[in-house]
């Protein structure tokens, strides 16, 4: 019997991560969950496991290349399925903007993920297969005001991804971005909490009046979502799209 594909989630102590992890993991794959905290990665991975699901959880930093060598010697399998998911949020206008925080923002969110990308591919590229899905944004797209480092690194994500889905176009490895508008996340109930402050009106008109308006679906987007179009780009029926952004915005950018 052929064995389930292997999917390494990074961030996947929470949030999007530990939501995609949970989803896949009841279809049947392998989940690697890695997070910066091995226990909290763990949680999940064993939350996976109690449930009927396979998984195994494992430290790493996208931000080191030291961190990613160790974590790949440790996984018990290869990794078939890339999810850079791994990312952070800060809200300032970019002249109190701290540029260290600004600078820390590409490294987790666009050169770890090249970082990661580039330690993965030479196993792909032997097995023949690979299959590399970044969680971009809606603002891989389109800007938000106060929101430069992380706009700069959705948009450069979706540059990056492109270069990539042309370098592997001779083998069975494909690079694509999902970008969602937002998901009910703590990461977003942070925003939530950063853009009242910054803007300096009530939290439920950020909701309303700020994320969910330009949506004319005006829903936030569902984990289920995110993993279903996750695992649909690991098919075999998406084995020719690469280098492509598939958009879950509620409508957002046909206006």
């Amino acid at each position: 019997m052929q064995q389930t594909h292997s999917y390494l989630i990074t961030g996947a102590a929470s949030g999007i991560g530990a939501g995609i992890a949970q989803e896949l993991a009841q279809a049947g794959r392998h989940l690697i969950v890695s997070d910066l905290d091995r226990d909290a990665a763990e949680t999940v991975a064993a939350r996976i496991r109690a449930g009927g699901g396979s998984a195994e959880s494992v430290a790493l930093d996208v931000t080191s290349e030291a961190s990613i060598a160790a974590a790949l010697a440790a996984i018990s399998r290869p990794v078939d399925v890339l999810v850079n998911n791994a990312g952070l949020q800060h809200v300032s206008p970019l002249e109190d903007f701290p540029m260290e925080k600004w600078d820390f923002l590409l490294q987790v969110m666009l050169v770890g993920v090249a970082r990661l990308t580039r330690a993965v591919l030479p196993g792909m590229r032997e097995r023949g297969f690979g299959r590399i899905v970044n969680i971009g944004s809606i603002h891989a797209l389109v800007a938000s005001p106060y929101k430069s480092a992380y706009v700069a690194a959705k948009h450069g994500l979706v540059g990056f991804s492109k270069v990539v889905a042309l370098e592997t176009a001779d083998t069975d490895i494909t690079i694509n971005t999902v970008c969602p508008s937002y998901v009910k996340t703590p990461l977003v109930d942070r925003q939530i909490a950063d853009q009242a402050r910054t803007r300096g009106i009530p939290e439920s008109e950020v909701i309303g009046q700020i994320m969910l308006k330009p949506m004319p679906k005006g829903v936030f987007i569902e984990m289920d979502e995110l993993a279903g179009v996750t695992a649909f780009l690991a098919s075999p029926a998406a084995r020719n799209m690469t280098g492509q952004c598939l958009v879950l915005d509620g409508g957002w950018t046909v206006q």
